[in-house]
């Protein structure tokens, strides 16, 4: 089967949980403000192209982080998971380190594209994202850098093909 009737079987409609991984995002939100950039262009980009998204806002904690895609990864309802921030090289930094031992089965090629293309367009800087993606329990988990460029960019690359990863995840 083409990978282009695979996709006509893949489910349409899909629920997106975004998490984003930040200690002043989260710090904001505690006290009131949303200051979250990134994880609104996620939201907005999944709704433009018809799925559902909620949005929850963790610090740079990987207790917090594992306990917030834990509850995604039980809800029967949310197919997929997105997160944003803590995927580059300061200490803070934990989301990878934090989610990929949970990986059953990891997309490197996610990341390889994402780092590919951040390097067309900021250069070398593009190197310092650990971005990746993976399966966990057959929903994919897709983890994206804070930045909202970022986010516009890794998008382009999840929307398409969200539906055919699922399908495969389940399978």
């Amino acid at each position: 089967m083409s990978f282009k009737e695979h996709r006509k079987e893949a489910p349409k409609h899909l629920k997106v949980a975004v998490l984003v991984v930040s200690d002043s995002r989260a710090a904001a939100m505690r006290e009131g403000r949303d200051e979250d950039i990134t994880g609104k262009i996620i939201e907005q980009r999944a709704r433009e192209a018809g799925h559902e998204a909620t949005r929850l806002i963790v610090p740079d904690d990987a207790r917090e982080i594992k306990k917030a895609v834990q509850g995604f990864i039980a809800d029967k309802k949310i197919d997929a998971v997105i997160t944003a921030g803590g995927t580059g090289l300061a200490r803070r930094d934990v989301t990878i380190e934090t989610l990929g031992p949970l990986f059953e089965k990891e997309l490197p090629g996610f990341g390889e594209i994402l780092r590919r293309k951040g390097y067309e367009m900021v250069g070398t800087a593009a190197l310092l994202t650990l971005a990746t993606a993976g399966i966990i329990e057959r929903k994919p988990i897709f983890c994206l850098p804070g930045a909202p460029n970022a986010a516009e960019v890794a998008m382009g690359l999840i929307l398409p093909e969200l539906g055919h990863v699922i399908k495969h995840a389940r399978e």
